[in-house]
């Protein structure tokens, strides 16, 4: 159940990149071009900045529904289970394993070397890790009872739940960077096929990449 509050930090981290599957390099020569357009998006080169979002704002307004005992349980659990420190291994170990897909995604340069740095040096200033725990707060409580909650509390406490804490900032990095990984492959298997099977799309997608270029 601790794995529902940790899952959301890859996702988060992907996000602020914009990710998407036209970022894959292909290995078609002809399709190169269009398919590593950057997906930096064009606001972000203007300078132009969206308002983050309130996640603490947010999560007490719920809370302020929450049966107080039930939360307490759940703040209770949280302290437990280790999930604040968890949390930043996480965020720590994703933020590593993504630096060479922003790097993939951004034009080459030696710029890069100065601009990927700062960026995850100011991503990480403005992710709180309190707010993650204040936004996950409301999810436990949907899903939990009161009874789930004091039984995890018991659980971490064991032998084996304290193995799981110890290890499992670890399991969730491994895994996510795998499944990234094969995501990346099967995206340029895909593109490349559906690609190699529709000229004219392939046509009318270098044709827009020029255009923009």
């Amino acid at each position: 159940m601790k794995t529902t509050a940790l899952f959301v930090l890859p996702w988060l981290v992907s996000a602020a990149f914009g990710q998407n599957l036209a970022t894959s390099q292909p290995t078609s020569a002809k399709t190169g071009a269009a398919v590593t357009q950057s997906s930096v998006p064009a606001k972000a080169a203007q300078g132009e900045t969206q308002t983050p979002t309130k996640a603490g704002e947010q999560a007490s307004k719920s809370a302020a529904q929450m049966d107080p005992e039930k939360e307490a349980a759940i703040r209770k659990l949280f302290e437990i289970s280790g999930t604040q420190k968890t949390m930043e291994q996480v965020l720590a170990g994703m933020s590593a394993n993504m630096k060479p897909e922003l790097a993939k995604m951004l034009p080459p340069g030696e710029y890069q070397g100065k601009l990927i740095p700062l960026f995850f040096e100011r991503f990480q200033s403005k992710l709180k890790i309190d707010d993650l725990l204040a936004l996950t707060i409301p999810v436990y409580d949907k899903y939990l009872s009161k009874e789930d909650i004091d039984g995890l509390a018991q659980f971490y406490q064991t032998p084996l739940g304290k193995k799981m804490i110890s290890v499992l900032p670890q399991v969730l990095i491994e895994s996510q960077t795998a499944a990234m990984n094969l995501g990346e492959q099967i995206g340029r298997q895909s593109m490349l096929e559906v690609l190699a099977e529709h000229p004219d799309l392939e046509k009318a997608m270098e044709e827009a990449g020029a255009r923009k270029n």
